[in-house]
């Protein structure tokens, strides 16, 4: 028996030595904003969209059904990393840092000996100054560095072409193709409030891609690389009444292309059937490393179902927070499992995709088993979490110093299964288009048109935090302090958690002379916004205007630090 065991060792020791020691593959991630899985070639015969990554598929691995957890860029992109669930990433498209104890891949990676590189396409995704904070860990470059309108009236900058993502991507690969790497590449094109733009911006963002793989063949570095295409989500272009995604959990916005090409055309051409997660891409990617996958992903690697000759059929669950969060209506969660999606939601959604793939026809009310068996399914699956889980919650600490401001019926968010009670989103869907809209004119700098979009929901649902959000910062912009502090400390209220109202609320006290309660809310906003430098620069002045100059001193030596040279 010793003797069997030390062979046993032996064997796994040589084992590791031999995966340790073998050349290890380059690394390609290629996410694309928005991409509905029927605008793909390789997907779907109408799909013409694509012919540089239809070029691809003959020498991938296709997953014909996959699905993302969310319908939103930074808690999508966050399960892709993490492989962890939405409940367990705690990102939110309002703001808040990734747990640095969550296992993330470019930081495995890393660990390994890979050089690690991000460019992404959008300000969402950016670590100092959009909504992707901790983003950055891992990477030895993240190349993002976009802003929102500022008072040196330079204009936004919130999107960069997909060409211009990746030529930025080609000058780091011919620098750094010596050593194995990790390239993330985040292609934006095709995400756009208008839906004539849509196509245009798929066929935009498949040449950035193609252009991309042009340049690993000539560079001698596509035959062994490991090439991983998906999206973070979809789009719904008006199915369901939703224009654009972040709200509904349809196949429209959580069924994405998801292809992977493996070194030395392994398993080249195959085509999986059978459902496949965004939380199985890192484990993936780790297995086809060579590297181990840690225990706290929740995914499964995808190449153990390609692999097997009879793999079993997995659900898929997707969860919206955002009409939660910036409506204060109910949350959604979707459980797709044999030919059935389930919805949870005020008005229980339940449809047979086999025969109703634009799930049009629900079941609810008259399939009152099956109703039942996928909501159990989906209840077992979220008792798998722990119950009431803070999401970047306030410290007891700054609540009380918010409740001393006269900030009153704050409560905590949680992470726990999304709440089905109050307002279903399918009732108010119009209002969330709207306020998206303004959201983004908001973030374009299109202060009026954000503006007169916002106040009239704003007057009428007090409630609703995304209005009062946006007409708080209109008015910051327009300077109109008194209206835009009123809208601000409402919006606190709603969502005590939110860095960006915190920061908007601490700059529009500055401006108003009352520093020491600028102070607090910058504080809160620096603590969640670690990396944004002009949250630490005002912090600073708010901190000299109120007596604290060493703590002054600190933070615009960090604001210093962050913006570089």
């Amino acid at each position: 028996m010793v003797k069997q065991k030390r062979l046993w060792w032996l064997a796994v020791s040589t084992l590791a030595a031999t995966l340790h020691a073998a050349p290890r593959p380059n690394i390609v991630l290629i996410t694309l904003g928005s991409a509905r899985a029927d605008r793909m070639g390789f997907l779907a015969p109408a799909g013409k969209l694509t012919p540089n990554l239809n070029s691809l598929a003959p020498d991938s691995l296709i997953f014909e059904h996959a699905y993302a957890q969310a319908p939103s860029t930074v808690v999508s992109h966050a399960t892709i990393l993490t492989g962890t669930y939405p409940q367990n990433a705690q990102v939110s498209e309002l703001g808040a840092l990734l747990p640095p104890a969550l296992p993330y891949l470019p930081d495995l990676l890393h660990a390994r000996g890979y050089r690690t590189a991000a460019f992404a396409g959008s300000i969402a995704l950016d670590p100092r100054n959009g909504l992707a904070q901790g983003f950055e860990r891992g990477f030895d470059v993240y190349d993002a560095g976009f802003h929102g309108p500022d008072e040196e009236s330079r204009a936004p900058s919130i999107q960069r072409s997909g060409a211009e993502v990746v030529n930025r991507a080609l000058a780091w690969i011919s620098k750094n193709s010596r050593t194995s790497f990790f390239l993330w590449v985040q292609l934006n094109d095709a995400d756009t409030l208008e839906r004539s733009s849509y196509d245009p911006g798929m066929r935009a963002a498949d040449a950035a891609a193609g252009k991309l793989l042009a340049f690993l063949r000539v560079q001698k570095l596509y035959a062994d690389a490991v090439i991983v295409v998906t999206a973070d989500h979809g789009e719904s272009l008006g199915a369901h009444g939703e224009e654009t995604n972040g709200i509904f959990l349809y196949d429209e916005t959580i069924r994405v292309p998801l292809m992977l090409k493996m070194p030395g055309g392994q398993l080249a051409g195959k085509r999986i059937s059978t459902r496949a997660r965004l939380v199985d891409v890192a484990p993936t990617i780790l297995e086809a490393a060579g590297a181990g996958v840690p225990p706290e992903m929740q995914g499964q690697s995808l190449l153990r179902m390609a692999r097997s000759s009879s793999a079993a059929e997995q659900p898929a669950y997707s969860r919206s927070d955002l009409p939660q969060q910036a409506f204060g209506w109910s949350g959604l969660e979707s459980w797709r499992a044999g030919k059935y999606l389930y919805i949870r939601a005020p008005q229980p959604e339940l449809y047979d995709l086999s025969i109703d793939p634009g799930a049009t026809h629900n079941l609810a009310g008259t399939s009152r088993a099956v109703l039942d068996a996928m909501a159990g399914q989906l209840e077992a699956f979220d008792g798998r979490f722990r119950a009431g889980k803070a999401v970047a919650a306030l410290s007891s600490s700054e609540m009380q110093k918010l409740a001393s401001l006269g900030y009153v019926g704050l409560q905590k968010q949680t992470a726990a299964s999304a709440s089905s009670s109050g307002l279903d989103p399918k009732d108010r869907i119009a209002t969330a288009n709207k306020l998206e809209a303004a959201l983004r004119d908001l973030e374009a700098g299109l202060t009026e048109k954000a503006l007169a979009a916002s106040d009239p929901i704003a007057a009428k649902q007090p409630d609703l935090y995304l209005a009062q959000y946006i007409s708080g910062v209109s008015n910051l912009r327009k300077r109109q302090y008194g209206r835009a502090g009123q809208y601000l400390h409402r919006a606190i209220e709603l969502y005590p958690d939110s860095p960006w109202a915190h920061y908007y609320m601490g700059e529009n006290l500055l401006r108003t002379g009352d520093f020491k309660t600028a102070a607090v809310h910058l504080e809160i906003a620096c603590g969640r916004l670690p990396d944004f430098a002009p949250g630490h620069a005002s912090l600073a002045q708010a901190y000299e205007r109120t007596g604290r100059s060493a703590d002054a001193g600190r933070e615009r030596a960090r604001a210093a630090q962050l913006r570089g040279p």
